[in-house]
């Protein structure tokens, strides 16, 4: 997953106690005019390259896939993180820029004034850092959220699974994955996303539960669950929308079909299957396939219909002989 590798972000009052301890090392080690020198490329070396890794660590935006674009958007804003990760490159050159200043002044005095120079360029530098100490608290707390997304392969097909409470969503992917109760939780629903997985050939295949964000009306998901949801139209391959006709869900017929409509509205470039679920109890709706996971019955041929509509053909290397 693209942010999971995200190192830890310094604070600036690290960044600068560090610098600075290091650049007291290196001057212990010299004498005169060269031990200012070397305190002062230390010093900045360490504050230029640490805040630079800061941002190559990240991402680029602009290329990411939308799914997890969307997901870092809803979490995190991504235009404040973009402007955070501007400020604190401003801040690695801004160094650099002090420390080029600053060398060529000890070029050209006596030990007494170098160091009186060294100084101020501590000073100069410990001001720009503490002047991005807001930025990079931002990215701190953004790369701790963003570490917590699901991992999911954008590359490999995903069948998404809608539906309303208790109609069999989470008992349907547990029933066809290997990996029974793989969760892995968003920071903004409360249950987490179910994420399984399964083969068809050598294919595989990603199976996709979604308590607290497809399993109401959009009127009652907040913007960072719309959001969600819309990323999750860039994900879905196919839509597999669970209904349960006898109404024991403690939904009504009516309210699962006003969702449904939904759902195929919001998904309007990828197949949404109707699939009626316990239909050893009411299969009382027109549907594309009816199944009963408690008796064990079609459960297969639903997996294979999705995989059907899905028509998967990976890219193969292109070969000329």
């Amino acid at each position: 997953m693209i942010f999971e590798n995200l190192p830890t972000t310094p604070r600036s009052e690290e960044l600068i106690d560090k610098a600075f301890s290091r650049a007291a090392r290196s001057g212990r080690a010299k004498s005169g005019l060269e031990a200012q020198q070397s305190m002062l490329t230390t010093a900045s070396n360490i504050l230029s390259d640490n805040l630079e890794n800061v941002v190559t660590a990240w991402p680029d935006f602009s290329t990411i896939d939308p799914f997890y674009y969307e997901l870092a958007d809803a979490i995190v804003d991504v235009d404040a993180v973009r402007k955070s990760l501007n400020e604190v490159t401003w801040a690695s050159r801004k160094t650099a820029e002090i420390r080029d200043e600053y060398q060529s002044k000890l070029r050209k005095t006596d030990t007494d004034t170098a160091r009186k120079h060294r100084k101020q360029a501590f000073a100069r530098m410990a001001d720009v850092v503490e002047e991005v100490e807001d930025d990079l608290l931002r990215l701190g707390e953004a790369r701790d959220d963003l570490k917590t997304l699901p991992d999911i392969n954008p590359d490999e097909p995903a069948i998404v699974v809608a539906g309303y409470p208790n109609v069999g969503k989470s008992s349907f992917v547990n029933a066809v994955t290997a990996a029974r109760g793989e969760t892995a939780s968003y920071p903004f629903t409360t249950k987490g996303i179910g994420v399984g997985h399964f083969k068809r050939g050598h294919l595989r295949y990603q199976i996709v539960d979604t308590p607290g964000l497809l399993d109401r009306p959009e009127d009652e998901r907040n913007d960072i669950e719309a959001q969600a949801v819309s990323a999750l139209t860039h994900l879905g391959d196919c839509v597999l929308f669970m209904i349960d006709a006898s109404g024991d869900c403690g939904y009504p017929l009516e309210s699962q079909l006003e969702l449904l409509a939904e759902v195929e509205s919001r998904f309007d470039d990828v197949p949404v299957l109707t699939i009626c679920n316990k239909s050893d109890r009411s299969t009382d709706v027109d549907a594309d396939a009816y199944m009963s996971i408690t008796e064990d019955e079609n459960v297969d041929a639903v997996l294979d219909m999705a995989v059907d509509v899905i028509d998967y053909e990976p890219e193969l290397p292109f070969d000329e002989n």
